[in-house]
């Protein structure tokens, strides 16, 4: 038998899993897919569904946090064709939890699939998959498979008059289409860019349809709440904010990997979890939530909790819950250098601001890193990211702008002793 996966003490998504008990015998001997049986079975009214869901706080746990339940209120009753989507295209650096929940615990998000149909009305269901992940669209083929078999997806579902039916779509690797309209584009089979808002996807979404697009963490979190109560879900976390979120944490820490902790828990806890900072180094800097969110100095995030208001307190985003953390022999030139290389290789071109912005940002930092700076380079920097930020159709923008001007506010003393001197400070002093 495999070893548990140790997710943490507070895990309740990722409890009793091992690496080999992902099937839909071991799903429903934890419990699965008794929330949807029970919604079906007693003809349980949607709007009943979806009080629950708002009473739990669940919020998106993609990137944007936005209230679930609020999310699918939005979707248009009346309308005869309908979409749920997942959105899987886990592409950002530093994000790697989508992938664990849909290799060892894919039912969860099936039935969560299910259950937002029910309560949405759709009849039809996808799951967006990151291209470079081709073994997790491999298990999400058989967990399908299985769901269909069991019955719990397809025609007249256990025996009700609800039908619903699933597919998995594998993407191509692009991370623009992590964005939710340029995941409709690519799921119609067009090129991965942004649509104008709005309408928005509630409205007019695949095909033209009204969509709801959700995360895969999100939806795996719906059969919990359905099963044990809204309130038990929000008693977890924090009062807007119920639950627990998984975190995944690499850089410089002893254990990366992916931790489950109730939302408002200490980042001490979490970095702890994780055997704390590698070879007992000092602390420098935390990118809290995925690489598209400011970067806080480490005294500062030692002292804040991971919700949402925390973090935002703190000046910087939970995002998606990816936790970089970065020991005091990182030169935060050449790690900013990396990113801004990231972003501008992933920007779609489609906006002016984000295509010519992203190389300018990744052109002067590498210039800078190179020992070729020049005098006003840092002001430069925050000011193209600056014109960046709220001027392009989608968020990627301001991805690459966010990173930008937190490492130059909190580590501007690095950049300018690079252009002064012409090499790198940390190893001058480290």
């Amino acid at each position: 038998m495999t070893a548990f996966l140790d997710y943490g003490s507070d895990a309740v998504l990722m409890a009793r899993l091992t690496g080999d008990n992902w099937r839909i015998e071991d799903y429903v001997a934890r419990g699965g897919y008794e929330a949807l049986k029970a919604i079906l079975t007693a003809g349980t009214p949607p709007d009943q569904v979806l009080a629950e869901i708002k009473l739990s706080a669940l919020r998106g746990r993609g990137g944007a946090g936005f209230p679930t339940g609020m999310k699918w209120g939005f979707m248009p009753r009346g309308a005869p064709e309908k979409y749920v989507v997942c959105n899987a295209d886990e592409g950002e650096p530093g994000t790697f939890k989508d992938r664990d929940i849909l290799r060892f615990n894919p039912h969860s998000v099936i039935e969560g699939m299910a259950i937002a149909a029910y309560v949405m009305g759709c009849a039809c269901g996808y799951i967006y998959i990151h291209g470079e992940i081709w073994d997790v669209y491999e298990r999400c083929e058989e967990a399908i498979e299985e769901a269909r078999a069991a019955g719990v997806i397809g025609q007249r579902i256990m025996g009700s008059d609800f039908s619903f039916e699933l597919f998995n779509h594998h993407g191509f690797g692009a991370y623009i289409c992590g964005e939710e309209t340029a995941l409709l584009e690519s799921l119609e089979g067009k090129k991965g860019q942004s649509r104008y808002k709005p309408p928005f996807p509630a409205n007019v979404g695949l095909y033209g349809k009204p969509t709801t697009i959700n995360n895969v963490e999100t939806l795996a979190c719906v059969p919990l709440i359905l099963r044990n109560g809204g309130q038990w879900f929000l008693d977890l976390g924090r009062p807007n904010a119920g639950g627990t979120k998984i975190f995944s944490v690499s850089g410089d820490v002893e254990r990366p990997g992916n931790y489950e902790l109730r939302l408002g828990a200490p980042f001490a806890k979490l970095l702890e979890m994780a055997g704390g900072v590698r070879g007992g180094r000092k602390l420098k800097a935390v990118i809290p939530g995925g690489s598209s969110s400011p970067v806080l100095p480490g005294a500062i995030m030692m002292e804040t909790d991971l919700d949402y208001d925390s973090i935002a307190k703190a000046g910087s985003m939970m995002g998606s819950g990816a936790v970089i953390v970065m020991d005091e022999t990182r030169c935060m030139v050449r790690s900013l250098m990396r990113l801004s290389e990231f972003y501008h290789e992933e920007s779609c071109g489609q906006c002016t601001p984000c295509r010519e912005g992203t190389g300018w940002l990744a052109h002067i930092i590498h210039r800078i890193e190179h020992g070729e700076g020049r005098p006003g380079d840092v002001d430069a920097l925050d000011r193209v990211a600056h014109n960046i930020m709220g001027r392009t159709i989608c968020a990627l923008g301001d991805a690459a702008a966010m990173p930008v001007r937190s490492f130059v506010k909190h580590f501007r003393d690095e950049f300018e002793y690079h252009i002064e001197h012409h090499r790198c400070q940390v190893a001058d002093h480290v």
